[in-house]
């Protein structure tokens, strides 16, 4: 006889000798030791599993000619040695009949199956019928065997072997025991090419078997085939072929995992040339733009799994030192960023197969892991939101009452803000809403009520001591009223604005233009960055304006300095003479309180309502005082 491949040298002939099909073996042998058998099967499943394997096996036990429980056969696994036995198992019985059903699909070929299922078996006890994929049998044939499989003669066994069975009418699956094979696992898989490797003589490394193994992607003919082929590629050693892991990558043209882990290494890192370098001196060696994507999907989905179940669990169907890997890689990143590196390579992947320029878009697919990992997760963005909407001082100002109400004094002055790092945190220029209180106000409610407004003021030292008086007060029309401020201003507010210079007549002084420069943020409705530009350190580093932000974040400074802000900025600064090169840069320690402006409030601000307001100025008279916050209650 010639040589024999190993997946047909080494086919299971009994239940025992099948590799992870317990439910299914157990339940068959069950039914047979107590005589329950059906008229039709169906087995479905991964490809390469033991579906039409099992069917054979079963046919053997059904027509073994030795009987059950005696000391040939003390078990319902068929014995081998029958010459019923020897004939299935070389594919010469007579009674067991295998149809491809993928040539043999039309309904002549099924309507000749029915005539002849009709006539006794020649010798056996069944006449035994096994299509391999039955799936593609056409409906009408399937049609003109639902009687005969739904009313079967009693010596007509059906066996229908398929990998989609959702394919096959449900009439028929109605009439058969649907048993769904499992993919074989690692461990059996690499457990049965230790033996296959003793039995043929073969010195094979463990990470090569275990490389062999996940190559069969739970396929056991699959890792057999790859096997058969490194056994015929491996050197000779002492007449023993030897099997090496460079040696089976090189055969099946795979890259080690350990580029995969360096490459995202340099996507956790955000290093994109070090990145395109590693994918350069790949895709000159030869490996094409598909294979590295699909190899990296794979890679990817090993981490995310280690990542959500840890090194050990049983979702990962790789060896020791590639879990360890895994595990390693899932430290870089979190669970979301992983979900989002995998569906950014899996739509790379499906991208390249209809793609010219493999190689150009494969390497964008893999920049777009970097981009990715310089977005702002929302719940960090929503966080920061909520940070700013009040202040603690805010908070704990008593709010102030329908009524009139007398000044009421305090032993210490009103508590400062705590430094926010959110931009949206309270400055010099906040006259605008943050986005949880505006979402809360309603316009019209607002327009009915009088609003209502609290003024902190602090006398200075020797004056009486320090007073806070919590008078409300009807403030100004504005369009600002409708927003919660909380602002500082000093007596210095109520000199005259700072003058600016026009072009061409001098520079301006700094203070000058920190005031219209937040004046015109605010106008144009970017309250966030005035408020942010207005904590920060301002200085001229030589011909240009350098805004150095404390305790903030490039991320979040780019999404509040954004394009249209950093335009009305430099039209500002052009108006006024300035330099219009400027920088805003993050800067150390925390966010501190924006320096009090000194010059007047903005026009329609609830800092001019207040200070307009004749109790206030009565107030400031008596008690030689100086207004240090203005906040606004109306939201209560």
């Amino acid at each position: 006889m010639g040589y024999q491949v190993l997946a047909r040298k080494y086919r299971p002939q009994r239940f025992a000798d099948v590799a992870g099909q317990d439910h299914v073996t157990r339940t068959l042998m069950n039914a047979l030791s107590q005589n329950r058998i059906a008229h039709g099967y169906i087995f479905s499943g991964h490809r390469g599993i033991g579906k039409t394997t099992i069917a054979r096996i079963v046919a053997q036990a059904l027509n073994c000619r030795t009987e059950i429980g005696t000391e040939a056969r003390p078990t319902p696994e068929p014995c081998g040695v029958c010459d019923s036995c020897i004939e299935i198992r070389q594919g010469n019985a007579v009674d067991v009949i295998e149809i491809d059903a993928a040539t043999n699909r039309g309904i002549d070929e099924i309507r000749e199956l029915r005539e002849a299922a009709r006539y006794a078996p020649s010798r056996d006890r069944y006449k035994i019928y096994i299509l391999d994929e039955a799936h593609q049998i056409t409906e009408a044939a399937f049609n003109a065997l639902l009687k005969t499989l739904e009313e079967p003669p009693a010596h007509v066994i059906f066996m229908m072997a398929t990998t989609q069975p959702e394919d096959i009418p449900q009439t028929i699956r109605s009439r058969c025991q649907h048993f769904s094979f499992h993919a074989v696992k690692f461990d059996d898989i690499l457990t049965q090419l230790r033996m296959i490797a003793g039995q043929e003589q073969v010195e094979a490394e463990d990470a090569a078997l275990a490389l062999l193994a996940e190559a069969g992607d739970g396929s056991m003919r699959d890792a057999l085939s790859i096997m058969d082929q490194a056994i015929a590629s491996a050197p000779m050693e002492a007449g023993r072929p030897v099997l090496s892991t460079e040696q089976i990558r090189e055969l099946m043209g795979a890259v080690p995992n350990a580029i995969f882990e360096r490459l995202l290494e340099a996507v956790a890192a955000g290093q994109s040339a070090k990145l395109m370098e590693e994918l350069n001196l790949l895709v000159n060696a030869g490996h094409s733009p598909s294979s590295l994507a699909r190899q990296m999907v794979r890679y990817l989905r090993n981490t995310l799994m280690a990542k959500l179940g840890g090194e050990q669990t049983e979702l990962l169907q790789i060896s020791g030192d590639e879990r360890a890997r895994a595990a390693r890689t899932a430290m870089l990143f979190t669970e979301e960023e992983l979900t989002r590196n995998l569906q950014i390579v899996l739509r790379t992947f499906d991208d390249l197969n209809y793609r010219q320029e493999q190689r150009f878009h494969l390497e964008l697919g893999l920049l777009k892991l970097i981009h990715a990992q310089r977005l702002l997760p929302i719940e960090e963005l929503l966080s920061g939101v909520a940070s700013g909407v009040r202040s603690p001082a805010a908070q704990s100002t008593p709010r102030a009452t329908a009524g009139p109400s007398r000044p009421t004094a305090t032993a210490a002055p009103t508590p400062p803000a705590a430094p926010s790092i959110s931009p949206f945190g309270a400055s010099s220029w906040g006259s605008g809403p943050s986005i949880k209180q505006s979402a809360a106000v309603n316009p019209v409610a607002e327009m009915e009520r009088p609003p209502i407004t609290s003024v902190a003021i602090t006398a200075p030292a020797g004056a009486g001591g320090p007073v806070r008086e919590s008078s409300p007060f009807p403030a100004a029309s504005s369009p600002a009223m409708g927003y919660a401020s909380t602002a500082t201003l000093t007596e210095g507010a109520l000199a005259k604005a700072p003058e600016v210079a026009a072009p061409g007549s001098g520079a301006p002084s700094m203070e000058a233009v920190r005031h219209a420069i937040g004046s015109a943020l605010v106008e144009a409705g970017h309250t966030s960055a005035a408020q942010l530009l207005g904590s920060g350190t301002w200085s001229l580093d030589g011909s240009s304006l350098r805004i150095e932000v404390p305790g903030m974040g490039k991320k979040m400074l780019a999404l509040t300095v954004n394009a249209a802000a950093e335009k009305i900025i430099r039209q500002e600064l052009q108006r006024m003479g300035a330099p219009s090169r400027f920088m805003v840069i993050p800067g150390g320690g925390t966010a501190q309180a924006a320096p009090v402006s000194s010059g007047p409030p903005m026009a329609g601000s609830i800092q001019e309502a207040a200070l307009a307001n004749p109790m206030v100025q009565k107030a400031r008279e008596i008690f030689n005082a100086e207004v240090r916050s203005v906040i606004d209650l109306r939201q209560k």
